[in-house]
């Protein structure tokens, strides 16, 4: 077992209300400006900036710091065509009769449907993959724990580093996705469970308003 070691906390930072007030209404107003979008432009991205948001998402908590994640980036033409298939299968399945009633009738405000065009016309994807072990650096094998619940927050850290630097992103998740375990080379027992689509939108990228809707404070928070 490894020895716990600890040391000063030097990172964090302390500020008066009412900056903090401000940086909370300013960081609010920029994630209020992200929306979801299918139509991208098949312009490249920056692996910088792409490298640099998944450093990001690697900051995220998780349960005994065993980051049980792995974001495999796509941006061959192939794989993603090969994507496309898979996921479009799996989607024509679900829209044809897999889907409850319930669930089609909550999605057809959006308009989608199973043809998924933006798999191969955005630049990148990435496939986001839960780990439910991992090795140690003395070599041993050690199971994960909050597997779903880490992989989930470093997402929400992915998604808000991306549209911080000014790229457009959309959730996919065709069920099931085993396929994308051995177009992106990863083991079985890694989980896909995010295919997050990542580029800049097309100069008339139009959005669905029933998108846009949030919320409001009552209704998403109590206190107690």
């Amino acid at each position: 077992m490894l020895e716990p070691i600890w040391e000063p906390l030097t990172s964090y930072r302390s500020y008066p209300p009412a900056q903090m007030t401000e940086r909370a209404q300013s960081f609010h107003a920029e994630l209020r400006r992200r929306r979801t979008v299918r139509d991208f432009d098949s312009r490249p991205v920056p692996r910088d900036v792409i490298e640099t948001c998944l450093l990001a998402a690697g900051t995220a908590p998780s349960g005994a710091n065993l980051q049980p994640w792995h974001f495999a980036v796509i941006e061959s033409p192939a794989a993603k065509k090969r994507i496309r298939i898979a996921a479009e299968a799996e989607e024509q399945a679900f829209y044809s009769g897999r889907a409850p009633k319930e669930w089609l009738e909550a999605l057809a405000p959006l308009g989608t449907d199973a043809d998924k065009p933006f798999l191969e016309e955005a630049p990148l994807l990435i496939a986001i993959f839960a780990q439910k072990s991992g090795t140690r650096p003395d070599g041993r094998t050690v199971k994960h724990y909050y597997v779903p619940e880490s992989v989930g927050i470093a997402t929400g850290f992915l998604i808000a580093a991306l549209h911080d630097a000014g790229l457009a992103t959309l959730t996919h998740t065709p069920s099931p996705m085993g396929f994308l375990n051995e177009i992106c080379a990863r083991p079985a027992w890694e989980k896909p469970t995010i295919l997050l689509v990542v580029g800049y939108p097309k100069a008339k990228c139009r959005v669905p308003h029933h998108g846009g809707l949030r919320k409001k404070l009552e209704e998403i928070s109590s206190w107690v």
